[in-house]
């Protein structure tokens, strides 16, 4: 063989390890890089990268040791999404991006200008700030570049735990000193959240810390109620809400929607488990038990799982976590599964090598919801946590009225919906039920017909019923006329009863922080500075010193707090 074959056959072998992308409706801003080999010899050679690799863009990150930002190139390598940054003092960096290459490009087809928003109307910040902090991440605010509404708001009412799990973003129950907002501070966040135009956001999460630490939730919730918020949610490790019953009737009595509940396994012989306190495995799903037999007791039906998801820890136990929640359906809503972030303490507990042996990427999760669910549920009854953004557009079409838009990056999440069929013992993806594509294209059809106003309005919600025909399941299809027609909604109520949702939301650290997903972000935390910050760069830049700037020390907090414990309830 000569030299010249063997060149030849190596690019062809190098050239089969890269997927197929004619198939996917690929957006024009990536057809331009994808198929244009002068702008992929120019990336190659700029990033240092190999031939056999596929350039698919490039942004702008950070140092994982100094926050330097550094441009970044996201590459296709082995059927994996790479990315790689450099930073002069500090070296060559490379992370997993995402674990599949072909569901990258698949995701990929949502990520086009019309699932893009346009921010806020009224700013947090002025674009001057965000110069002068140095752009993003380091200027945020919201600022006037931020692209995306607050879907989801959090405030953290403390920094206090009852725990102190290896991999909180916010460091609790370690950092040496107490956050924790007056209940006149979280008002004030509240309202400026409330502010928000021209979507007032209605979701709010009380996170922290553990909430449940402090005695006054119930008045925050309640608070929370009475500024607006339709949707209140509690996040929780549950070891309170699992002893105190009463105090859980209390949180449910000043209005909370749902419990947001740390749920790492159910399975008594995963001797693996991280959360601090409960080590136990017997121990663990003992407690997640308690808590959901008081939620039925309280007739409260909305529980979400909340799975902090890392490989060689609790990856093998997401069918057992999804045949739990289907046995629970009358109490469980809704399972978010979170791949491990390497931010707050988790950053400085672990190793580089450590790291790299936990990190695990959203399509590696649905394969293994493929594998342990028997292919029941498909990588492909998957999609992209911006679906709805054209539901979100037909309503506010229809209406008149702004509504929620969902424009995050399509690589931050995704979700599906689980049936289960009474009459078959069996589970079922929504995308068996609907043909939630054809569902879609016919949402922007009604969107585009409305959005011209006048009669058009009315023409438009005429043909909201023709979404019907996208149903395949006869049973759901009755069900749904039945609902538009008849007004009938206890049959909807009791078909929703047998649905639970999955989803998966992958927030950055340091190592994976990529600006142009950060810029769409919709999950926002308020502070008690006045500015609303997207999640990962609040827990990845700015956590520390706007907590340092409302802290109390610990032995300063006790002292102003007789009789009370900075990890307990008294």
């Amino acid at each position: 063989m000569t030299e010249t074959t063997t060149v030849v056959k190596a690019a062809e072998e190098t050239t089969t390890k890269l997927v197929d992308i004619s198939r996917f409706k690929m957006p024009e801003s990536y057809k331009r890089i994808l198929f244009n080999e002068k702008i992929q010899e120019n990336w190659k050679k700029q990033f240092k990268l190999p031939q056999g690799v596929r350039v698919i863009k490039t942004s702008t990150s950070v140092c994982p040791v100094c926050n330097r930002q550094l441009p970044m190139v996201v590459y296709e390598e082995n059927n994996a999404i790479w990315l790689q940054k450099t930073c002069p003092e500090h070296g060559t960096f490379t992370d997993m991006y995402w674990g599949d290459a072909e569901m990258y490009y698949y995701f990929l087809q949502w990520d086009n200008p019309d699932y893009i928003g346009k921010g806020v109307a009224n700013p947090n910040t002025t674009l001057d700030y965000y110069e002068e902090a140095g752009g993003c991440p380091f200027g945020c605010g919201l600022c006037p570049v931020h692209k995306t509404n607050t879907a989801l708001a959090i405030i953290d009412v403390t920094n206090r735990c009852n725990m102190k799990c290896p991999v909180c973003f916010a460091n609790a129950f370690a950092a040496g000193y107490v956050y924790e907002p007056s209940l006149e501070q979280i008002e004030y966040m509240m309202r400026t959240l409330r502010n928000e135009k021209p979507w007032a956001p209605n979701a709010l999460q009380l996170s922290g810390g553990e909430p449940t630490i402090r005695n006054d939730l119930p008045e925050i919730v309640s608070m929370a109620k009475k500024l607006g918020f339709d949707h209140v949610e509690v996040n929780t490790n549950g070891i309170r809400v699992a002893n105190e019953p009463d105090f859980y009737k209390k949180l449910l009595d000043a209005g909370i929607s749902t419990l947001y509940l740390q749920f790492d396994t159910i399975n008594p012989t995963n001797k693996g488990v991280w959360r601090h306190r409960l080590y136990d495995p017997k121990a663990y799903a003992a407690l997640k038990n308690k808590v959901i037999e008081n939620a039925r007791k309280l007739n409260h039906h909305s529980i979400v799982l909340v799975v902090t998801m890392a490989k060689n820890y609790n990856e093998k136990d997401i069918g057992e976590i999804l045949d739990f929640a289907i046995k629970n359906r009358d109490v469980v809503r809704w399972i978010n599964v979170q791949p491990v972030s390497f931010s707050g303490r988790a950053k400085t507990d672990y190793s580089k090598e450590e790291l790299r042996n936990f990190r695990i990427t959203i399509p590696d999760v649905i394969i293994e919801v493929e594998k342990q669910t028997g292919g029941k549920i498909s990588r492909w009854d998957w999609r992209p946590v911006n679906w709805p953004v054209a539901l979100g557009k037909m309503m506010e079409a229809l209406t008149g009225k702004p509504k929620p838009l969902f424009t995050n990056n399509p690589v931050c999440g995704a979700s599906t919906f689980i049936y289960y069929d009474e009459d078959k013992d069996d589970i079922v993806p929504i995308t068996k039920l609907v043909d939630v594509d054809a569902f879609e294209k016919d949402i922007w059809d009604i969107y585009n017909t409305a959005a011209k106003g006048g009669v058009w309005t009315q023409v438009g919600k005429v043909k909201t019923l023709k979404l019907l025909r996208h149903v395949k399941h006869k049973a759901v299809k009755d069900l749904l006329q039945d609902v538009l027609i008849s007004k009938s909604y206890e049959s909807l109520g009791k078909f929703m009863m047998n649905v639970v949702g999955l989803g998966i939301m992958h927030f950055m650290d340091t190592m994976n922080f990529d600006v142009q997903r950060i810029q769409r972000c919709d999950i926002h935390y308020a502070e008690p500075d006045g500015r609303i910050v997207p999640f990962c760069t609040l827990n990845n830049f700015h956590r520390e010193k706007i907590e340092h700037s409302f802290k109390v020390d610990s032995k300063e907090w006790l002292k102003l707090h007789p009789g009370k414990f900075l990890s307990g309830f008294a």
